[in-house]
């Protein structure tokens, strides 16, 4: 992926209702045109409408909220509502060409066993996953607090996430699954909110990491 202005690009879109969240620009670019996609817990399906609208994909989104299904529904997102962690045995009778999970790894209970199972549904898969590496996490735990930001808002007693992990840590996971990465991503912002990539010292720098493998 090459920086600067491409996190823009997706954006720029037939749908200008839809504004992409930047991890989903990237991963809008990754996927090729006419792909099946599978979205598991997508949300209010912003990736799946624009992938259908500007890129020919067809596929389905898995989600948990019954609100956020109805959404969906209303953009005209195949959608199931299903419970990541009990197994992806309803989508088993498809063979999808890009399975997608972004940034909802980490509220997974059966973690392994969900990267397992999207690899045996998809050609490939794309993960994207806060980075709890980031030096502002760090200084917080020196601090002898646990991070709270805008990016992990939830206090200690109330998250909904149930396992943290650093760049170093997913990709050591990935290696031990046997999974091949093909491209990967590491998004940062600056004072004013822009999104950029960044280069050097990603476990430090990055706030949220993006990985395509196979």
């Amino acid at each position: 992926m090459s920086s600067g202005s491409n996190l823009t690009r997706a954006a720029e879109d037939k749908r200008p209702d839809i504004v992409l969240r930047p991890d989903l620009q990237v991963i809008a670019q990754w996927i090729a045109e006419g792909s099946k996609v599978l979205d598991l817990g997508c949300g209010e399906g912003e990736l799946l409408a624009w992938l259908q609208t500007n890129k020919a994909c067809s596929g389905y989104g898995g989600e948990i909220d019954h609100n956020n299904v109805l959404v969906c529904l209303a953009k005209g997102v195949n959608v199931i509502q299903t419970n990541i962690d009990a197994g992806l045995s309803l989508f088993s009778m498809n063979q999808f060409d890009v399975v997608v999970l972004s940034q909802a790894l980490q509220a997974t209970h059966e973690t392994e066993m969900v990267l397992k199972e999207m690899r045996q549904l998809g050609k490939r898969c794309i993960v994207s996953i806060p980075n709890f590496g980031h030096w502002s996490h760090i200084v917080s735990l020196a601090k002898g607090l646990m991070p709270v930001n805008k990016r992990l808002p939830y206090q200690w007693y109330d998250t909904p996430n149930h396992h943290f992990a650093t760049t170093q840590d997913f990709e050591r996971l990935l290696a031990k699954l046997g999974f091949s990465i093909d491209q990967h991503a590491y998004l940062a912002e600056d004072r004013d909110g822009k999104v950029f990539e960044v280069r050097r010292w990603p476990n430090l720098r990055c706030t949220l990491a993006l990985y395509s493998f196979q």
